[in-house]
């Protein structure tokens, strides 16, 4: 049942517009977020799914020339902008998806190896959702980790949802009916992560400013990270 992780991308924010092309120390984004999932070694395909705009052809076209050519399981798809839950669901038929494991492009500093953790711990409990990418009901750092569910409840979501908001958030209709649903979430097994205070993603100007003016580089991995908000 083949792994395979969705990196939602684009480059129409509002709030930071271009953002998955800008460069955080000589490094684009979009590259960040590639690479450092690229560390998992329990996901068989990396898809960057973003939207069929005139704009985002432009981060297609890095996708394909900068990222593909670094590791074979990388891809690029291109589905409707605002209905992200069917371009997720789209990407996951195309590449053969078993288990989708839904990583954010805002995230420059997500880490294969909590991802690992995530898809382990999926397997082992048998919930029908798990996520460590948000410190709800756990200790992770905001940004760290993804999402995963089985293509099969991706594909009934896509199929349920009807509402705007739950289409353009691709995962809002699960949490709308969560009593539905065994959602699991978890702490990181190191303990030094346990830092649930820490916001490690990138939504506003300010959110790059203050990772640009820390000494990151992007192989760094999350206990090194830390340290640097100590």
């Amino acid at each position: 049942m083949p792994v395979v992780a969705l990196v939602q991308a684009r480059l129409g924010s509002s709030r930071l517009p271009l953002k998955s092309l800008l460069c955080l120390r000589g490094t684009p984004l979009i590259d960040w977020v590639a690479r450092r999932v690229a560390r998992s070694v329990l996901l068989d395909r990396i898809v960057v799914a973003i939207p069929d705009t005139p704009l985002d052809a432009a981060l297609a076209a890095h996708v394909r020339e900068r990222l593909m050519p670094l590791d074979e399981r990388i891809a690029v798809f291109c589905g409707p902008e605002n209905d992200v839950l069917e371009r997720f669901r789209a990407a996951g038929a195309a590449f053969g998806a078993g288990r989708v494991v839904r990583v954010c492009a805002d995230n420059p500093l997500v880490w294969g190896g909590e991802i690992d953790h995530l898809i382990r711990f999926f397997a082992e409990t048998g919930c029908d959702y798990a996520y460590n990418h948000i410190p709800r009901n756990n200790r992770y750092p905001d940004g760290l980790g993804a999402e995963i569910l089985s293509f099969a409840l991706l594909s009934e979501l896509a199929a349920l949802a009807k509402e705007p908001a739950q289409r353009e958030h691709c995962l809002s209709y699960l949490w709308d009916n969560a009593y539905r649903f065994a959602i699991r979430t978890f702490d990181p097994p190191d303990a030094d992560l346990w830092r649930p205070e820490l916001k490690l993603d990138v939504d506003s100007p300010e959110d790059f400013r203050r990772l640009a003016l820390l000494p990151l580089h992007v192989d760094m991995p999350p206990q090194e990270l830390v340290k640097l908000f100590r």
